[in-house]
């Protein structure tokens, strides 16, 4: 059996001002991770992350998420809306 090293780069990122670290440090024991593992995260979603996914989860903070009940609750509610009358566009 063949047993294949990997190798993980390192860096070091040099000259981060206390109010960024701070940032760092809030964000890690918000999502509970260290922060190495948290700037990771946050290179890896910005830089590789599907574009359409991270655009939706950008505005999630600002706008929340439904859960599956409360999108169906309101698609019943909505329904109504996208029956088309036909004597609403006659002149």
């Amino acid at each position: 059996m063949v047993q294949m090293e990997v190798h993980m780069k390192s860096i070091t990122i040099h000259g981060i001002d206390t109010d960024l670290d701070n940032k760092i440090a809030e964000k890690a024991a918000e999502i509970g991770l260290s922060q190495n593992r948290t700037v990771k995260f946050i290179l890896q979603s910005s830089l590789i992350s599907d574009k359409k996914a991270s655009k939706k989860e950008s505005f999630s903070d600002l706008f929340g998420k439904w859960t599956s009940t409360e999108k169906e609750e309101f698609d019943k509610k909505v329904s109504d809306l996208e029956t088309i009358n036909e004597a609403d566009w006659k002149k």
